[in-house]
């Protein structure tokens, strides 16, 4: 009972993380959209630092350099390819189309979704093994997931979403962890190997939304000084993730 109560206190606390963007509910609108672009810049450096920084290497080391994780990855870039398919001919041909989330915003939340379940699932595994690990674990995502919530949050902001709902959905799309921290502690090893599958395919999840969605949302902006701007904010968001290697 007390690992239970130890891990769920934990992933609850993992998912308060999400609301970190209430603290841009202060800023008025015109100065909001001024930095929209610099957040998905963020969020851009995130996604790519948490690919190939602690995705891709933890991947590697659990399951192997080898044909098996390539495919595992470039079967995460194609679930992500095909999602994103449905989701735009369902915006499209469905009525009341206008209603419907931005897709971008859909594939970041889908994303960040199967990420959060697959943390919950480590901090599950993490206190079965003792509660000091469980507590080191929880520490190491907590400093991981504020970073990469509030690049996820500017994306649901320019995407279209009101403040309101960019915070709902971020939060919804973290509960995901304590549904993975419950899974973990319930079946224990077995769901062990799907989750290290989960490892790469998440990865190219990752690597597809921040080159196909987000890297063209930039492009968009000429400027010189805007787009050096927007460069360094990429370099913070995979500094930060580099960073975090040497904490956890």
């Amino acid at each position: 009972m007390q690992v239970w109560i130890y891990t769920i206190v934990s992933v609850v606390l993992v998912s308060v993380i999400s609301l970190t963007g209430i603290f841009f509910l202060s800023l008025d609108r015109n100065k909001l959209n001024s930095i929209l672009l610099l957040l998905v810049s963020f969020a851009v450096g995130g996604l790519f630092g948490d690919a190939f920084i602690h995705l891709l290497p933890e991947s590697f080391e659990k399951i192997g350099t080898n044909l098996t994780t390539s495919l595992y990855i470039m079967l995460g870039i194609f679930i992500f390819f095909i999602l994103e398919k449905f989701i735009r001919w369902r915006h499209c041909h469905i009525p009341n189309s206008e209603k419907h989330m931005h897709p971008v915003a859909a594939m970041n939340l889908i994303g960040d979704g199967v990420h959060n379940l697959i943390d919950g699932i480590l901090i599950g595994a993490s206190y079965s093994v003792s509660i000091p690990t469980g507590i080191t674990t929880t520490l190491a995502v907590i400093l991981h997931e504020i970073p990469q919530e509030i690049g996820d949050f500017g994306v649901l902001l320019h995407s279209g979403l009101s403040l309101k709902k960019a915070l709902l959905f971020n939060f919804l799309s973290s509960v995901t962890s304590i549904l993975g921290a419950v899974i973990s502690l319930s079946i224990g090893p077995q769901i062990e190997g799907y989750s290290l599958a989960m490892l790469p395919i998440t990865a190219g999840g990752f690597i597809y939304i921040a080159g196909s969605d987000l890297i063209p949302e930039l492009q968009h902006e000429v400027k010189v000084s805007i787009s050096i701007k927007q460069f360094t904010a990429i370099l913070l968001g995979v500094g930060i993730m580099a960073s975090l290697t040497l904490i956890e």
